[in-house]
Formats: C-alpha cells, structure tokens, sequence
C-alpha cells in the first residue's frame, strides 16, 4: 500500500528535487503542509522533519471527480518528504490500492493506476 524510498539527500533537497519532478510531469503543487515546524510551533517536541505536498493534475482529478464526487475526500495526492532515524526518505500511500478500497469503477481504477505511476516516477526522480 506504501511506496517509500530512502535517500542519500538531505531532507531539504529532496524536498526541493520533488517539487522540480512534481512540475516536469505537469502536476500543480497545491499546498506543501510542513508537519515538523507545525508541531514545534505548537509546543510539541518533535525532532523528525515531514513535509506533505498535494500534488493534482487536474485532467485526472476532473476524470475521478465526475464519476464519483464522494472521491473528493481523496484528493489531492499526498507525497511526503521525511526523516526518520537519521534517514530522509520519500513515499506516498499507492493511488491504484487506495482507490480500489474506495471504487470498484474499472475506469477510475486506470486513472489511479496512471496517477500512480506517474507519482512513483516523481519520487524516484528525488531520490
């Protein structure tokens, strides 16, 4: 259901490598939510860094959207950039098993599916 990879790179630049892939594969990033500074501002010690970023790409999100409205609560897509013990790493839940749990529409299923390659391509091009 996860796909996640480790990277060599510091968690600022993987930040920054996905945004640069996120843009070349003609998605819009809608909101970069930064988790890590959110919860230190709010008191809470937390020593690891998260940043998600909603990813959309319009085309497909239409495509899902005017076969089942209700799917709106799974858009956008989530990518994130985080560490963990020391290590940065990149992941997103997979849109194909998601929204298989959610629809059983053949057609969004191939949408999920080109979503989701097109994703796993973005987080391996950060890396």
């Amino acid at each position: 259901m996860y796909y996640i990879v480790e990277t060599d790179k510091t968690f600022e630049q993987a930040s920054a490598d996905l945004e640069s892939a996120v843009k070349r594969h003609a998605f819009g990033v809608l909101h970069v939510h930064d988790l890590g500074n959110t919860l230190r501002s709010k008191g809470i010690a937390f020593g690891e860094e998260c940043k998600v970023f909603e990813v959309c790409k319009p085309v497909q999100a239409s495509k899902v959207l005017s076969t089942d409205m209700r799917l709106n609560m799974a858009l956008p897509c989530r990518i994130s950039v985080f560490t963990e013990k020391g290590k940065t790493k990149i992941g997103l839940i997979r849109p194909a098993d998601m929204l298989s749990a959610l629809s059983q529409d053949a057609g969004l299923v191939q949408v999920a599916k080109e979503v989701e390659a097109t994703t796993i391509q973005m987080v391996d091009e950060a890396k």
